[in-house]
């Protein structure tokens, strides 16, 4: 088992920050003509497709004793249903409103990883993460006003990613992430593949395949590859840095988010959201450097540890 270097998980959460919004700003733009299942299903299968060569020369193994399948089964399917609801609810809320008010996981995340992993969680982070919460409500409230019930589907990605990134670090230090990612790909995709052609002609909206439009063909690869190279990297910071550490660091999503918005879709948060959003990102901040400077005194507090490799 590698040893905790919070640090390098900052930076690689950093990394995930960037690339999953500019990914969920690739989904927004191609659900305007093409149904939620079939993005979710060319995702995975790109993940797979990109990853299995990598596995192969290689030569990665992935550890498939029964606790570590099993997990990771439930972590692809919590990974199927967080960015299907994700994608849907893109359908009808602005970007940065949608990852936003998908903010109450970070809170949620550090309950969890305090219950079953045992995992220190000091007064402080958890304060700043309650605030945080409270922005993420005020974010909510005018999309709930002008959507209704789709403003709620943020709050279920909320509560599915913090279970999926519990998973992902219950088994992230047994597993090599690559390997893990392309297992995963390819448990998704020998599900969701069969679907989606089972589900060819039915008409079902949202369900039924269509031909891509010649300029969407590139959008849809970059979607794939975002999203494998952003979930590698969440997957890469949950092996060096516990839950409590890294959760906070992904506020950080929220002002890529809004930027991305801007530029792809002229959205911009306003009133009571904007200021959600302040609210939301000040307390990860608060958290951010609050985790720095406890970093910073821990070589003083255990000067017997081995430097990390």
């Amino acid at each position: 088992m590698s040893p905790d270097r919070p640090v390098l998980g900052i930076l690689l959460m950093l990394g995930f920050c960037i690339l999953a919004p500019l990914g969920d700003g690739m989904a927004k733009r191609l659900g305007e003509t093409i149904p939620v299942f079939q993005l979710v299903t060319v995702r995975f299968a790109v993940q797979a497709a990109i990853l299995l060569p990598f596995m192969v020369v290689g030569a990665r193994r992935f550890r498939t004793t029964g606790r570590v399948f099993g997990l990771t089964a439930l972590r692809t399917v919590l990974h199927i249903l967080g960015i299907s609801m994700m994608f849907l609810a893109l359908r009808y809320l602005p970007l940065a409103d949608a990852i936003a008010i998908a903010f109450v996981m970070p809170f949620v995340m550090l309950l969890l990883g305090w219950f079953f992993l045992g995992e220190e969680v000091g007064a402080r982070r958890l304060g700043a993460c309650a605030v945080g919460f409270a922005g993420t409500l005020m974010v909510m409230q005018p999309s709930f006003a002008e959507v209704g019930l789709p403003a709620l589907l943020p709050l279920g990605v909320a509560v599915i990613f913090a279970l999926f990134m519990l998973v992902t670090r219950t088994i992230a230090r047994e597993t090599d992430p690559i390997s893990l990612q392309c297992v995963s790909g390819i448990m998704a995709s020998v599900v969701l593949l069969p679907a989606l052609v089972l589900l060819d002609g039915t008409g079902l909206a949202g369900l039924d395949p269509v031909t891509p439009e010649a300029d969407a063909w590139t959008l849809l690869a970059l979607l794939g590859v975002l999203g494998t190279c952003a979930h590698l990297l969440m997957t890469w910071s949950l092996r060096f840095a516990p839950t409590s550490t890294v959760a906070p660091m992904q506020y950080l999503e929220i002002p890529f988010a809004t930027v991305i918005g801007l530029l792809m879709f002229g959205d911009f948060p306003n009133g009571l959201a904007l200021a959600g959003i302040l609210v939301t990102v000040a307390a990860g901040l608060y958290v951010i450097a609050r985790e720095h400077a406890v970093s910073r005194k821990a070589p003083a507090s255990r000067p017997a540890a081995p430097p990390a490799a």
